[in-house]
């Protein structure tokens, strides 16, 4: 069994489905407290070829609350307009007519919490691209919340009864391997390639949300780009 533990991000980079991809398990780390600026409800889309930050809006977010418990806006236009700037921002490219409704679908769930609109929105980005990877939210479970870094997510991993644990890069400095060892558990930390693919007609820019991936490129390419990381 092996599982990861991350934050819930709103249609994120590239890196975080690979780590999905290559895990049994994927815990979505929604009873921590939210970090204001961060990427639980924002991501960078192309937008006349620069970098442009999209951002979920969000009602009395607050780093004194639990992801889990941050409610989207009030705002009844806010989904009309990231789905206008999603829609002006790619309408020329190649993947737009099938990938499009694919956001529009997400976006438009009625849910109430960022929380939620995450964790709903990747059951359906994963039918597209077929991952498969089982799917759980830590608020629903494990009863752990006494315990902090390291220590927390270790009990998550026994648990799990896992036996890998893989974590981003940079967790490096945060987690003991031994300690992992100690309780049976192998952790390994993920490392992504730097993937490229064409952006209309300008200068490559890595990393933007899993969004500008799809517009770009058909499914059998993106699950290649699955692949495209090291486990150290």
């Amino acid at each position: 069994m092996t599982i990861a533990i991350m934050q819930p991000y709103i249609l994120p980079y590239i890196g975080y489905l690979q780590l999905m991809n290559e895990v049994d398990k994927f815990i979505f780390y929604d009873d921590v407290a939210f970090i204001n600026r961060g990427w639980v409800n924002r991501n960078r889309i192309l937008v006349n070829g620069k970098d442009f930050m999209l951002t979920v809006p969000l009602k009395d977010a607050s780093q004194n609350k639990r992801i889990a418990d941050i409610n989207l806006s009030d705002d009844p236009k806010w989904r009309q307009k990231l789905l206008q700037t999603l829609g002006q921002s790619y309408r020329k490219a190649p993947f737009y007519k099938t990938v499009f409704p694919l956001l529009e679908k997400i976006v438009n769930l009625e849910v109430r919490t960022i929380a939620e609109l995450v964790r709903e929105s990747f059951p359906l980005l994963n039918d597209y691209i077929g991952i498969q990877t089982e799917l759980v939210p830590s608020s629903d479970q494990y009863n752990n919340s006494e315990l902090r870094g390291q220590e927390r997510i270790l009990d998550i991993c026994l648990q799990e009864k896992a036996t890998r644990y893989i974590n981003p890069i940079g967790g490096m400095e945060l987690y003991d391997r031994q300690r992992f060892a100690d309780a049976g558990i192998e952790l390994f930390f993920i490392q992504s390639k730097r993937v490229e693919y064409p952006q209309f007609q300008n200068e490559f820019i890595p990393w933007l949300s899993i969004a500008d991936v799809l517009m770009f490129n058909d499914v059998p390419a993106v699950q290649e780009m699955l692949k495209e990381f090291e486990l150290i």
